[in-house]
This record gives C-alpha cells, structure tokens and sequence, in this order.
C-alpha cells in the first residue's frame, strides 16, 4: 500500500506522542484545506485513535463508480470497535467513505463529494458518535445505519445532499435503530433522517439548533424490509413517535 510522506509524518507524531487536535467544534461549513493528498491502494484499517492531520486520503482517480452499492474493501478507512478517527478530509476519488465495523467516533471528519454513502454503520449494539466535520455532494444518503444501536450525529455540516442519515430500509437483516440528531447546519438536501416505523427506529432531532436552508423534510418515516425492495414512504416530515422532533 502507498503511504505518503505526510502519512508518515502523522503516523510519527502518533507514535512519539506529540499532542492532537481533540477539540470538538461546533458545526461550521468552512471545509478544511489539506496539506497534501495520500491515495491509498487499499481500505486503512483503524484500531485505537488515529488523527488525520487533515490530510486528503482517497481510494485513486476513478474509485467513484456513482450509486454502485461498494463493500469494505472499497473503503478508504475500516475503523474497528471502539476506534477514533479524527481530522481526516475523505476526497471525491472513492466508493466508500469510512465503515464503522464496531461502534466508532468520528471527529471533524469532511468528505469533499460523497460517492455512494460517506459513512457506513455496520455495529452490532453501541453507540457510535460523529462530531464536527461535514459533507458535500451526496446524491443519496451520508450516513447509512445498517447494524443495530445508536448514532449520534453533532456539529455537522452538510451540503447538497440526498439525507443526512438513513436507518437501512431493505437490509437482509432487520433490527431497531435509533439516531440523534442536533447541531446540523443542512442546506439543499431532501432529508435530515429517515426511519422504518415499522420497525421501532426512533430518530430523536433537535430542531432548536438545526440551520435549515431548502431542506425538504426533517424526519420521514418507511416501510422496511428484508427482501431487497425499495422500502414505501409511509409519512414526510410529520412530528410522530418514531420521528421525534
């Protein structure tokens, strides 16, 4: 796998100890400026913390195939149970952004242009966090919750998008989800969440401190299933027991 010189350079500081960034932020749209750009051959699997320094990482030219549904190896970061990535810039040269194979934090984590989803949920039970950071440019979902438990989504930019967060509509198998939801700067998007009601997902959203600028719905409820279909949309921005907001 190629590493960069500023890979290395991050990977040194890790080793020896050298103070990171662990702040978190509140939510802003001012997109980092990387440093320099590491293209890597293969997914990067994190265990522990592993700080970014906001250097570029991506998958190579031509990694994005659209809508094409990936899998792990197509990620640029694997992050393990009870791992930590932070100040990392995911660019447009990719599948798949980061998969979350156990619960997971993500800080101040920015994708350029999501291909197909930006950040893939895959834990069992837990609770995985992201903070700070945003997106931009994602033609369907940033946030894909495919195994059970908790996401918390916090000051977190997102731009021209599909939905922030989506509980699998058509997985093969099925469980209660739950989302929570606050601090979001949203503009040009479609919807902050979506759940399957039917189900028990629960998306808990702040609204009180959401920025909101031509987003279509809040929290939308589906019909989920385990079949493969394309889930039905069962209601659209209505405050409801499972859409809490």
């Amino acid at each position: 796998m190629f590493i960069s010189l500023a890979l290395l350079t991050v990977f040194t500081s890790l080793v020896h100890g050298i103070p990171r960034t662990t702040t978190k932020r509140q939510a802003s749209c001012t997109f980092p400026d990387p440093p320099s750009t590491s293209s890597l051959s293969e997914a990067m699997t994190i265990t522990g913390e592993f700080d970014g320094g906001n250097v570029r990482f991506d998958r190579g030219a031509g990694a994005c195939e659209g809508q094409t549904e990936g899998g792990d190896s197509d990620a640029v970061f694997l992050v393990e149970e009870g791992g930590v990535i932070r100040n990392v810039v995911i660019g447009a040269d990719q599948s798949e952004g980061i998969h979350c194979l156990g619960s997971c934090t993500l800080e101040n984590v920015w994708f350029e242009d999501v291909c197909e989803d930006a950040i893939t949920i895959r834990q069992d039970s837990g609770t995985s966090t992201i903070t700070g950071g945003g997106a931009m440019h994602a033609d369907d979902k940033v946030v894909q919750h495919n195994g059970g438990g908790t996401v918390v989504i916090e000051n977190f930019c997102v731009q021209d998008f599909g939905k922030l967060y989506r509980s699998c509509g058509n997985c093969d198998d099925q469980v209660q989800r739950t989302v929570q939801i606050s601090q979001v700067i949203a503009s040009d998007g479609g919807s902050i969440a979506g759940i399957n009601s039917n189900f028990g997902d629960v998306a808990t959203i702040d609204t009180d401190t959401l920025q909101l600028s031509e987003v279509d719905s809040v929290c939308d409820t589906y019909e989920g299933n385990d079949n493969g279909d394309e889930p039905e949309k069962l209601t659209s921005n209505e405050p409801n027991e499972n859409c809490q907001f």
